[in-house]
């Protein structure tokens, strides 16, 4: 019978085979309990927040900057000819197709990605994946033409495919799925501080335009690209692999052989505190297709998904045209100037995040709750910008402030709450292909927002009052699907539940042998929400 984990107050009982009781006739017996104070379980969490954070903060940052990039480079330099639109020579069409086809190799590769970094070394297989990003965001620099901005748009999205589902897939194995939470906003914080960052930074790109014979944005693709391409080769020195049972020593195989190996995650007694709170990741059921089938059959992916597509929609619509909507309401700002407006934009996103995300990590049942708030603040901030007087520029101006506000903690949320939905559900595997499966067709709405509206809709471009009325008014319309898509689920949560599927077709996971081996330390605290208890204050009482 394999160790049972029960909870006690603040304790977390470990059963080990120390002083075991007499065991009765056809009858195991019962290891004796032997307590860890959940202080000494979270500080073994702290510890690997030190180690993985860091890493995935960087990476995120270095990555967003490459994939968004290209809507900055659309304004830089405008005042003398040298920005990406009048170099190339591309239409309202031309940009639009390049935005899109980003997206469109982006969720045909994403969850066959992330399936496979759950097959191989997912430290490696991050590793490829930024290495990746950083030589196809050098090759930015020597576009010349429509063709080559499309189709080197195209690999961008088949070389980034997997890396965010994969972080979030990533940090299952090391933490339990309702504290995934608040450390996927804290990495997700590096989108918002790169869109900031390269916004200011790319007035310096700017003042950079014509030396060494390349322009402003080249010189600003050709910088970040050789950024990701070192970090790349870092990452595989910096990342733990997948965690192994106390006392089993690390196998270097196959391509291993060649690869620098890295310092384990966790040693010692930290390791036996893990290992106890979270045994379900070091038992990993071997998958299959079938699996993968009844994942994908599965009613709970499909309203996750459309809870995804409006916030990332939204999200990257904002990110990729928040400076020609700044333009659109007051032509005379210069390059410059829109740079310098679009940071505080991602300024409220991040300070979202870090207020929003850690208090639903503590009320993980309401993570329905806070998502819908978030949209219902994207939604009135959008109604800002499309209806306050054209007069009062910086009223909506005020609204997109309001929108990158309500951002700032969906994507963590929807991301949070499909892997806690899945992984009791489905193990692994679940995890794996339903957080794929959520970005990747959840990013049908950047698709949506990027090739269908504002430059994309010539008619809703027009300069003018109303102009991009009509792309916020879709905005809004696939907003209140995101709500009404939460709604839809936890409403059916409640009414079908969400026990271990019964339907797993393979053998040797925690799973099928009884749900109380599944539940392990971490599983039982995760039956009651943690509320305001054990902050700061009460600490001090």
């Amino acid at each position: 019978m394999a160790p049972h984990l029960a909870m006690a107050g603040d304790k977390t009982l470990v059963e080990t085979n120390a002083n075991p009781e007499p065991a009765t006739q056809g009858e195991e017996s019962r290891p004796t309990p032997v307590e860890y104070d959940i202080e000494r379980v979270e500080q073994v969490y702290r510890k690997l927040d030190r180690r993985i954070i860091p890493a995935f903060w960087i990476l995120y940052f270095i990555c967003s900057a490459i994939r968004s990039n290209i809507g900055l480079a659309q304004t830089m330099n405008a005042n003398v000819g040298h920005d990406l639109i009048t170099m190339l020579n591309l239409s309202s069409n031309d940009v639009s197709t390049a935005l899109a086809l980003f997206y469109v190799s982006y969720v045909i590769f994403d969850c066959p990605s992330n399936l496979i970094m759950s097959r191989l070394s997912p430290r490696v297989w991050m590793a490829r994946i930024v290495f990746a990003v950083g030589v196809i965001g050098a090759c930015f620099t020597a576009v010349r033409a429509a063709w080559s901005l499309k189709l080197l748009r195209f690999l961008l999205g088949v070389v980034i495919a997997g890396m965010w589902p994969g972080m979030s897939y990533y940090l299952t194995l090391f933490y339990p799925p309702s504290r995934t939470g608040k450390r996927i906003g804290q990495y997700f914080t590096a989108a918002q501080v790169s869109a900031a960052v390269v916004g200011l930074v790319s007035a310096g790109f700017q003042l950079m335009d014509g030396r060494g014979g390349l322009v402003g944005f080249q010189w600003m693709f050709l910088i970040y690209g050789l950024l990701a391409i070192v970090l790349g080769w870092t990452l595989l020195w910096w990342l733990p692999e997948r965690p192994l049972p106390p006392g089993v020593k690390r196998e270097r195989s196959g391509f291993m052989k060649w690869l620098p190996p890295t310092p384990e995650a966790l040693t010692g007694e930290d390791a036996l505190v893990h290992y106890e709170d979270l045994k379900r990741v070091y038992h990993p059921r071997p998958w299959i297709l079938k699996d993968l089938g009844y994942v994908l059959i599965d009613w709970r992916l499909w309203p996750l998904t459309l809870m995804y597509f409006g916030v990332v929609g939204v999200g990257i619509g904002t990110q990729l045209y928040g400076t020609v909507i700044i333009r659109g309401i007051n032509s005379s700002f210069t390059g410059v100037q829109l740079s310098l407006l679009f940071a505080p934009i991602w300024i409220m996103d991040l300070i979202a995040i870090l207020l929003v995300t850690p208090v639903s990590d503590r009320f993980h049942r309401l993570r329905p709750l806070f998502f819908s708030c978030a949209v219902c603040i994207q939604i009135a901030g959008l109604l800002t910008v499309t209806f306050a007087p054209t007069s009062n520029p910086w009223a909506r101006y005020g609204g997109l402030l309001m929108v990158g506000f309500g951002l700032g903690p969906t994507v963590p949320i929807c991301m949070t709450w499909t892997n806690e939905i899945f992984q009791q559900r489905h193990g692994e595997v679940g995890v794996a292909a339903a957080s794929a499966l959520v970005s990747g067709l959840g990013n049908l709405g950047s698709i949506t927002t990027t090739y269908a509206l504002y430059t994309g809709w010539p008619a809703d471009a027009v300069a003018g009052p109303h102009q991009y009325r009509r792309s916020n008014l879709v905005m809004i319309g696939i907003l209140c699907v995101s709500i009404l898509s939460s709604i839809v689920m936890f409403v059916a949560l409640k009414v079908v539940g969400n026990k271990p599927s019964q339907k797993i077709s393979s053998g040797g996971s925690s799973m099928i042998d009884g749900a109380d081996e599944f539940q392990d330390g971490a599983a039982r605290r995760e039956l009651q929400q943690r509320g305001f208890g054990r902050m700061w204050w009460s600490k001090r009482t």
